[in-house]
């Protein structure tokens, strides 16, 4: 019984996994050589390797404008300054995305549980969501690296 049990559960993961890993393809796919052409060095760091620019030296870490911020690597709008907030962190903050925008990976490394954040169209490395974002609004503080997105003043076109 035992046995019969712990198959029924292999089978249902493994069928969980092959769904979740077909919803999560990017339709943005570029060889890494194009990826390398396309984005600066430290935009590859960030969106390709997962990198993380230092706090407090970004471009958008206390930007407040109005517009839109877009991902650096495919111009995906991902949030807008309605959802930005300041949260002292040296990142931009965002206390949600743009719906459908951004897919959510476990991120296990540094010896920590996270929830990594990536752009849903092409699979750039974001930043990470947390749950300490302001309780007023949705509790949760998206920490973006600035160099992982672009902002487009509003009423501009994103191209």
């Amino acid at each position: 019984m035992k046995k019969l049990i712990a198959l029924i559960v292999l089978v249902t993961l493994q069928s969980c996994y092959s769904q979740k890993k077909e919803e999560t393809k990017p339709t943005v796919i570029k060889t890494e050589a194009e990826w390398k052409k396309k984005l600066t060095a430290e935009q590859y760091n960030v969106l390709r390797e997962k990198g993380t620019e230092r706090a407090f030296t970004g471009e958008y870490w206390d930007h407040f404008e109005k517009g839109n911020y877009v991902c650096a690597a495919c111009n995906n709008v991902l949030f807008s300054s309605e959802m930005k907030f300041e949260s002292d962190c040296g990142w931009p903050s965002f206390d949600k995305a743009v719906e459908g925008s951004v897919k959510y990976n476990e991120d296990y490394s540094f010896g920590m549980t996270r929830t990594e954040v990536v752009c849903a169209n092409c699979d750039g490395h974001l930043g990470h969501v947390f749950d300490d974002g302001p309780k007023e609004t949705t509790g949760k503080r998206f920490c973006t690296n600035s160099v992982s997105i672009k902002f487009i003043p509003e009423g501009k076109s994103v191209n």
